[in-house]
């Protein structure tokens, strides 16, 4: 029996991905460990890698294919033994097979059939992950129950959850096989063949209830109909239809361009947003700037780091958080989640959009860690280089257009976020001292919160901590 290779879930919220290119041809033998092809998700390319030897029997995907969903198959291998120009694409076509029928139950899927992704290098620029749907090592990790001590939380994979979903399957009845008892794909479907776990609870209530009393159509009123046009935004041959034919040029949106339209549009639709916005003064961070600077080592003929406004910014956050634990939290759904370490995205402008890198544990780091950190996390951001854990996550983010001349403005916060702070120009201000005129270096930032985790008493005590920082400097190096 061929085993089939699917397109992974490469990321948490990954959907789809296009498949760039093969790096084997039909024919070609397969060794485990071999790349297969890469991926592209909307922000990062990615390797797919082989975890059985065969033949590369069938590409069922061609490359340059866009938009192949997850779970998919996109290629086959024949086994030892197997004739390659026998194998034939299963009856279910190129989309996932459909799990076994509850009455014939069948062993769980052999690890060695499911895909992975490459761990421990690879070729350059290209991204290393563990292999999916597999414990460390390569062999299942032993069974251990799904549900979590505390809150009766389910640990299970995006596919798993979704699998389960469709087949009305209990997660919290089915034993996890993967890292620390985590349920993952091969568990769902061993469940649903087998029998073995309830229906969800939500899903084995309905069903009685939709056959017990036929529902009548309601007809939407006209105000509700216009509401939802208005929501959805104009259709694409609306808007052209308002423009003289042949006066603008079209351009497709690309992964990542969706991608940012889904998630702000998500962040003002369901995050209550306000702001706060001070001003701060920046003549002491610029002086210790400048200090530590020439202050700093050399390697191999050069400075060994040059800080910059936007690390002290990063630091000065990362300590604020520490300082208003309470405002180091994010929303999650039923509950806030509060997090012991200040892990502080910072927004990277990219050609066609942005990345929102995390620096972890900020508060722990020195101003040059920082600044190096930083560094390589822009410069592999530029390159779409970044693995998804090292964009993802985070309680807080920076937004800095001050490099742009922009005096002040409100940024969009990134969920899971609960704040993200819009940082301006720094520029000379005449100000009152001692009932006098000065002229100080000052800039203006703006914090946006979410109401939902951040009142506004506690966002304007996370903004006088911030500013006392960066006004007092020091404090960041003790």
């Amino acid at each position: 029996m061929p085993i089939t290779i699917l397109m992974p879930a490469l990321s948490p919220t990954m959907e789809k991905g296009n498949l760039a290119k093969w790096l084997k041809k039909e024919g070609d033998p397969v060794k485990s460990g071999d790349i297969l092809a890469e991926i592209e998700t909307d922000k990062a390319t990615m390797e797919v890698e082989a975890v059985d030897e065969g033949v590369l029997a069938k590409i069922v995907v061609p490359e340059g294919t866009a938009d192949v969903p997850v779970n998919d198959v996109i290629a086959l291998i024949a086994e030892e033994g197997e004739d390659p120009k026998s194998v034939e694409l299963p009856a279910s076509g190129g989309g996932a097979a459909a799990p076994a029928p509850a009455a014939a139950p069948s062993p769980a899927p052999a690890a060695p059939q499911e895909n992975t992704t490459k761990a421990g290098g690879g070729e350059a620029g290209h991204m290393s992950y563990a292999r999916v749907n597999e414990a460390p090592g390569g062999a299942p990790a032993a069974a251990q129950p799904a549900q979590a001590s505390s809150g009766g939380r389910v640990f299970a994979s995006p596919l798993a959850k979704r699998i389960a979903k469709e087949g009305g399957l209990d997660l919290a009845q089915v034993k996890g096989s993967g890292p620390h008892g985590r349920v993952i794909e091969r568990d769902v479907r061993a469940a649903l063949a087998g029998g073995t776990a309830k229906a969800a609870p939500a899903q084995a209530a309905a069903a009685p209830a939709a056959d017990a009393m036929p529902q009548k159509a309601v007809p939407t009123p006209p105000a509700a109909t216009a509401g939802a046009t208005m929501a959805q935004g104009l259709k694409a041959d609306q808007v052209k239809a308002m423009f003289e034919p042949g006066s603008f040029e079209e351009v497709q949106l690309d992964g990542m361009r969706k991608t940012i339209a889904k998630r702000l549009l998500e962040s003002k639709q369901t995050i209550p947003h306000f702001y706060l916005t001070v001003d701060v003064e920046l003549d002491a961070a610029l002086a210790l700037r400048a200090q530590l600077n020439a202050a700093a080592p050399s390697k191999d003929g050069k400075p060994a780091y040059k800080l910059s406004v936007n690390d002290f910014v990063i630091k000065a956050l990362a300590m604020a958080l520490q300082r208003v634990p309470n405002a180091n939290a994010v929303w999650a759904e039923d509950r806030i989640l509060k997090l012991k370490h200040s892990d502080v995205g910072v927004a990277v402008a990219i050609e066609g959009g942005l990345f929102t890198p995390v620096i972890r544990k900020a508060e722990t780091k020195t101003l040059s860690a920082i600044s190096a950190e930083m560094k390589d996390l822009a410069g592999r951001a530029r390159n779409k280089r970044l693995k998804p854990e090292e964009y993802t996550g985070g309680t807080t983010a920076v937004s800095n257009l001050g490099m742009f001349g922009i005096r002040e403005f409100a940024a969009v916060i990134n969920p899971p976020h609960a704040s993200i702070l819009a940082v301006g120009a720094g520029e000379k201000r005449v100000v009152v001292k001692n009932d006098a005129p000065a002229v100080v270096q000052a800039m203006t930032v703006t914090l946006s919160c979410d109401h939902r985790v951040v009142d506004g008493a506690l966002g304007a005590e996370l903004l006088a901590a911030f500013r006392e920082l960066i006004e007092q400097p020091m404090g960041m190096l003790v």
